[in-house]
């Protein structure tokens, strides 16, 4: 079995999977029906408003944006400095950063406070995809599923039409982080019910089990 970065195994990436299901399913069920973890749709419902001359509806879509921005920041910043915390590399700083963002989001009541918990999302989000972008040896996100949609997709035709292995493999990957993605969706949906708000310490628990993955004697 060939050996894999500890920060690029797949045990860690569908972990990792698993948080921005539940995630991008807590902001839209218990913050505003808004998808957090990608700002693809703020964007496009920016560019709305903008059109139809609503500046005031506009600036709502601007906090989770630049939150975005300031999470990707935040990580290069990190990386950069390349500075340890006893034994801790700089992405298992991210980590536990992203855990207190989020257990900070759970805190906030619903209501008025949504919109900072969808900017503490947001913010949590960017690190993580800014600082796992492989896994298993294939480029992707961890919060998203369309690149790995597109990708897998690929691959699974090249394996099909070629008989490819490693692209087989990769579709393999692809497809378990779709399947991943849509299992922690379906956990946060479960668990919405029964604790409302309190639901964001559901991948908070996610995100302590990939800091375990992520330890040198894993």
């Amino acid at each position: 079995m060939e050996h894999r970065p500890r920060f690029e195994t797949l045990s860690l990436g569908l972990t990792l999977a698993l948080v921005g299901g539940s995630l991008d399913c807590y902001s839209y069920l218990n913050r505003g029906q808004v998808l957090a973890t990608a700002e693809t749709g703020n964007l496009v419902l920016l560019g709305i408003q903008l059109a139809q001359g609503r500046l005031d509806l506009a600036l709502r879509y601007l906090p989770p944006i630049l939150a975005y921005t300031l999470g990707v920041l935040a990580v290069e910043l990190l990386c950069r400095m390349e500075r340890r915390a006893g034994r801790l590399d700089w992405r298992q700083l991210v980590l536990l950063l992203e855990c207190a963002a989020v257990a900070g989001a759970a805190l906030l009541p619903s209501g008025g406070l949504d919109p900072l918990a969808n900017v503490l999302i947001a913010f949590s989000s960017a690190m993580q995809v800014e600082s796992f972008r492989t896994i298993a040896g294939c480029p992707c996100a961890t919060t998203m599923c369309t690149g790995n949609l597109r990708a897998g997709t690929e691959n699974l035709f090249l394996h099909l039409n070629t008989g490819d292995r490693e692209a087989g493999r990769k579709a393999g990957v692809y497809w378990g982080l779709i399947l991943s993605f849509v299992t922690g969706a379906v956990i946060s949906g479960i668990a919405t019910p029964h604790l409302g708000s309190k639901t964001a310490f559901v991948p908070c628990l996610m995100l302590a089990a990939a800091f375990c993955l992520s330890d040198s004697r894993h």
